[in-house]
């Protein structure tokens, strides 16, 4: 997997209150570094949710939202970080 961060990794939010745009990043790409399954929620910027999915304990994913969407995660063992998507 081949991707250039254009932003700092860092924690999710637990919680809708403290969602991040995580710098309003078209991709983003998520790590659990927890021992457990964890929950992370995608929602609009109003706090309506778009979808949710499990990411398992030691696992990473690269999802596309708009850049006003946000994202929480049930632990804040799963980090955030904003990444250019590349097609090459």
């Amino acid at each position: 997997m081949i991707f250039k961060p254009i932003t700092t990794e860092a924690a999710l939010g637990t919680n809708t209150g403290a969602a991040s745009n995580v710098g309003k990043s078209r991709y983003v790409r998520l790590v659990n570094t927890g021992s457990g399954e964890h929950l992370v929620t995608l929602e609009q910027s109003d706090g309506t949710d778009i979808g949710t999915f499990t990411l398992e304990s030691l696992q990473s994913a690269i999802i596309q939202k708009d850049p006003s969407d946000q994202l929480f995660a049930a632990n804040a063992a799963v980090l955030a970080c904003g990444v250019a998507n590349n097609s090459n």
